[in-house]
């Protein structure tokens, strides 16, 4: 696996090429998920060990001093990137001229964004009524100087799918954050030691991706004609700064007009649903966005490409719903404890977002390897919109009416924007329909299976019940999955893409 992507090279290798990755496309995303979602893994586990670890040698007060300025770097961080490296990523041809004027973009926009955070250090620190944050905030913000610095190497190798690569300096930068915050806790360093930890890791990714990389910048060049790059990357920021607002104003609401501990069960429900969802579909996202932009020009192809993809996506996610729509009860209890049983609700109606969202969330991925950006923009601030509405419309019924105003919200805007965002691309939503439905229907079966199943084993063991629905679940669904017409065929293909996945370029 570690040789897959240089033995596909061309001898006449150039960064900016990518002619030579549709020879073996569906072969290059498959693995290239494989490791991206065991790259996914492997940090997960790294930051639940290091949590575990750091947990004993610092204090709450030292956790909370970081999460104070997160609040501030959190909201920053939407225009570090300025939506550049995707940009980069999506535009079918590029040149040296183009990348290098948009690594300065950068750079100066990483090292405008420090001055500025730097700058508001002391109102931060009047603000919490904590002095010590004055000189945490500003060394916090050097990391927007660092990270500018790798933006559009990090941008090449993706561009290239050189995941394998990417993973590796993950893993290696992060590791190397951690060492430096253990030891720096063991010697008494307190918070120091998990604002170093971002900084390290940031600029040992930087320094990885320099050494990787055979792509050097020049001078930034006035006619590169990076004018439609900046556009479609200020397309996908404003999207970003919108969704940003709306994806916190539930939150912002029930603690307002619903107190603490209405909003610690929605987000600690919303958090455990969501967790191997967004673990599922990112890695899958970022494998799927340059093999899509790839095959912008090329309409059958990108059609076939983007119904595996919806495909694949569906038939793990939707059983993955369904299940912890069944068997939440069980799943708190053992997660977070008997005493957060009250999320149990809030957990189901939530579920039903869960079901959809991952895919019809696909639409802007369309959008953007297609080059539509404004589009993008548009449609997500109608979404944005229409959902915090429905936040406003059920506040009155405390947390459960925002969680289920905002089901509701999802399913009324559904088809309506994804009919709008297929507009005018290789796709429509009878495509979207057809890739989804087999895993859909299937998925409900074994929800009604499983649901009989649960209601019999109410006075079980919480562990032994929820293995129980596991393996009757997992049977009943690929069942179903081969009752359904041609389910058979696509249980095959999975299997030779698990087999694609393990073997090795020649």
């Amino acid at each position: 696996m570690a040789n897959d992507q240089i033995a596909a090279k061309p001898s006449s290798y150039s960064p900016f090429d990518t002619e030579y990755l549709k020879m073996d496309l569906k072969g290059r995303s498959l693995r290239s998920g494989a490791v991206t979602l065991i790259s996914q893994g492997l940090l997960f586990l790294m930051h639940i060990g290091s949590t575990m670890i750091l947990a004993r040698l610092l204090t709450p007060q030292d956790y909370g001093i970081i999460s104070m300025v997160a609040a501030i770097t959190g909201f920053a961080r939407i225009f570090s990137d300025l939506g550049l490296s995707t940009a980069t990523i999506q535009c079918d041809e590029i040149n040296h001229e183009q990348v290098s004027t948009l690594f300065w973009i950068n750079v100066g926009l990483g090292t405008l964004i420090a001055v500025i955070v730097a700058a508001i250090s002391p109102a931060v620190a009047w603000f919490y009524k904590t002095p010590q944050l004055v000189w945490v905030t500003m060394a916090l913000s050097l990391n927007f100087l660092i990270t500018g610095l790798a933006v559009q190497h990090q941008a090449l190798l993706t561009r290239q799918m050189q995941f394998y690569t990417i993973a590796k300096v993950r893993i290696f930068s992060t590791l190397i954050g951690i060492a430096v915050a253990i030891s720096m806790a063991i010697h008494g360093y307190r918070y120091w030691a998990l604002v170093f930890n971002t900084i390290t890791a940031s600029a040992s990714s930087v320094v990885c991706f320099w050494l990787i990389s055979k792509w050097r910048p020049g001078l930034p060049h006035r006619n590169s004609r990076v004018r439609p790059m900046l556009r479609f990357g200020s397309d996908i920021s404003g999207f970003n700064i919108i969704n940003y607002f709306a994806r916190n104003l539930d939150n912002i609401l029930i603690g307002r007009y619903c107190g603490s501990g209405a909003l610690g069960f929605y987000s600690k429900a919303y958090q455990l649903l969501m967790m191997p969802i967004t673990n599922l579909r990112s890695p899958m996202d970022k494998v799927a966005m340059p093999s899509l932009s790839r095959l912008q020009n090329e309409p059958v192809r990108y059609r076939n490409y983007y119904m595996k993809y919806l495909s694949i996506l569906s038939f793990v996610s939707m059983p993955l719903v369904v299940f912890m729509f069944v068997c939440s009860d069980s799943i708190i209890n053992i997660v977070l404890g008997p005493q957060w049983m009250e999320a149990s609700e809030i957990f189901k109606i939530l579920a039903f977002v869960a079901l959809i969202q991952p895919v019809g969330s696909s639409r802007g991925l369309v959008l953007l390897s297609t080059g539509n950006s404004r589009r993008y923009l548009i449609l997500g601030a109608a979404t944005a919109f229409l959902i915090s509405i429905s936040f406003f419309m059920g506040i009155p019924w405390g947390a459960k009416g925002v969680a289920m105003a905002y089901a509701i919200a999802v399913y009324l805007v559904l088809f309506p924007f994804l009919f709008l965002s297929f507009q005018n691309t290789p796709v429509g939503v009878h495509h979207f329909l057809n890739a989804i439905k087999k895993p859909f229907v299937a998925s409900l079966v074994m929800g009604v299976i499983c649901y009989i199943l649960v209601s019999n084993m109410k006075d079980m063991n919480n562990i032994v019940s929820l293995i129980s629905c596991f393996v009757a679940s997992l049977f009943t669904y690929l069942g179903s999955i081969v009752i359904l017409s041609g389910g058979l065929k696509d249980l095959r293909e999975y299997h030779e893409y698990l087999k694609l996945i393990l073997s090795k370029n020649k």
